[in-house]
């Protein structure tokens, strides 16, 4: 069944809190698609945790999150984490956005996505606009906006961040892998 699966709690606030300044730290890179030659597709500003040390408990925690929903919910074939996981920053000072796009995509990695997690790390007061609405089927979703809730969802699912108004949203995504859907 397509779905947007949502867990509540999935980190705490003062989680949250902590995973944006140890990205905050860090010099962030302006988000770039592979292949993608429109670029005002997506404006953020990304950072990989797995250049941030001490940031092990995170994945950790992504995988149990992971590994229980897909029991749960999608049971999907997974095998692997084969990208870092990524913190995210949508600010209005560049209407921040990300539009309709699936996280299936070109190359060796991309191709071999299979389940999107998404955990909202900023408080839902921090900003305006900044939805994160998925498309799984002939309906829009909008995933709750609750700090420290994980949203996932099938990676060939359209999925979009409507623009940043004001304020700034940051976000923790990462990708389940496993061998293509068949």
């Amino acid at each position: 069944m397509l779905t947007l699966h949502v867990v509540p709690d999935a980190f705490s606030a003062e989680e949250c809190d902590r995973i944006i300044r140890l990205a905050a730290a860090q010099p962030a890179a302006e988000a770039r698609l592979v292949g993608q030659r429109d670029h005002d597709m997506r404006r953020a500003d990304l950072v990989w945790l797995d250049d941030i040390p001490g940031t092990g408990w995170v994945m950790d925690r992504l995988i149990d999150v992971v590994a229980e929903a897909n029991r749960q919910v999608f049971d999907f074939a997974l095998t692997e984490f084969a990208e870092s996981p990524q913190v995210a920053r949508y600010g209005a000072e560049r209407q921040g956005h990300f539009d309709w796009h699936s996280d299936i995509g070109e190359g060796a990695l991309a191709g071999r996505r299979k389940l999107t997690l998404v955990v909202q790390l900023s408080a839902s007061e921090a900003y305006e606009g900044g939805s994160l609405e998925v498309m799984p089927a002939a309906h829009r979703l909008t995933a709750p906006r609750a700090l420290g809730t994980a949203a996932l969802f099938p990676a060939f699912a359209l999925h979009r961040v409507t623009p940043v108004t004001a304020g700034a949203r940051a976000s923790l995504t990462v990708w389940a892998h496993g061998p293509a859907f068949r």
